[in-house]
């Protein structure tokens, strides 16, 4: 049976679509690898995620499950393992990124080729199936598959604008503590108290100012999900570009000069848990037929 392995990458959010419905997200060279194996029993999925033997598979099964049932008549089941350097459930998309490799790896199992918003689309449906996201997370998806930064629309699914920012001599620093915040642990009602702002930091972002709205942004929600502004205020103090909370949180990212780099991290060293660096992405993701 076909064996395909899919490889997309990680993001950081420059607007958060949980408030209006309409985000942001930026690309970064973090990535997921999803490995699918069909078998011959059909509806029989199993899943595994290396090195992260806590975290659930729901969100891979279902993945899987769903693509087998649309596309391969219900003929096959799977084996599917993934591997990723992008820490799970701190904001920086790992389920998106997942997501998007396990659906693009199981259609090249199945021999199915389908464009890419379309690939996206069905990411973004198994995700919410599985309770991983509230919004759906076009944007992040979006990002995660295409690199750059990507501006949408999720509640119509729909990409309004993408930019290839020129960061070639910046670095995106990543403070990630070692608490964990899941989406499905989000409640909404309040984020109607910042749905001002947080349109001001998407405006921004459809203009490719995505500097100033990651920091509009960040403000917004960390004031609504309780995060102090202590990383962004010292990784600004000590040279970086602009700085914000990623996602529902707990990590911050930073893009910061390549030459203010060791500023950056040594402000950021008195806090508890790890610091990344990584790199602006801008490669789509990708599929490869094992055998």
């Amino acid at each position: 049976m076909a064996t395909t392995e899919a490889v997309s990458h990680g993001a950081i959010t420059i607007v958060n679509a949980m408030a209006t419905g309409k985000g942001a997200a930026l690309g970064i060279r973090l990535w997921t690898k999803a490995r699918v194996t069909l078998t011959d029993d059909p509806g029989q999925i199993r899943a595994k995620i290396r090195g992260f033997s806590s975290e659930s598979t729901s969100l891979i099964s279902t993945t899987v499950a769903d693509i087998l049932e649309m596309f391969g008549g219900k003929k096959y089941g799977a084996f599917v393992e993934t591997e990723s350097n992008i820490p799970v459930a701190v904001g920086l998309k790992s389920s998106s990124a997942a997501s998007n490799a396990v659906v693009a790896a199981t259609m090249a199992a199945l021999g199915r080729q389908a464009n890419d918003v379309t690939l996206i689309r069905l990411a973004v449906k198994a995700s919410l199936k599985a309770r991983v996201t509230l919004t759906g997370a076009f944007d992040d998806a979006c990002a995660c598959y295409f690199g750059g930064l990507v501006v949408t629309n999720n509640r119509t699914c729909k990409i309004l604008r993408r930019f290839r920012p020129s960061l070639s001599r910046d670095c995106i620093l990543l403070h990630v503590p070692k608490s964990k915040r899941y989406s499905g642990d989000i409640r909404n009602d309040s984020f109607r108290r910042i749905t001002r702002l947080v349109d001001s930091a998407y405006y921004e972002a459809l203009r490719n100012n995505y500097s100033l709205a990651l920091m509009l942004n960040g403000i917004a929600y960390s004031s609504i999900l309780g995060y102090d502004l202590s990383l962004v205020s010292d990784a600004l103090e000590a040279g970086a570009i602009t700085a914000g909370l990623s996602g529902k949180g707990p990590a911050v990212a930073a893009i910061v000069p390549n030459r203010k780099v060791d500023n950056v991290i040594s402000a950021w060293k008195p806090y508890p848990g790890k610091i990344i660096e990584t790199t602006l992405n801008l490669r789509k993701a990708s599929v490869q037929v094992l055998n």
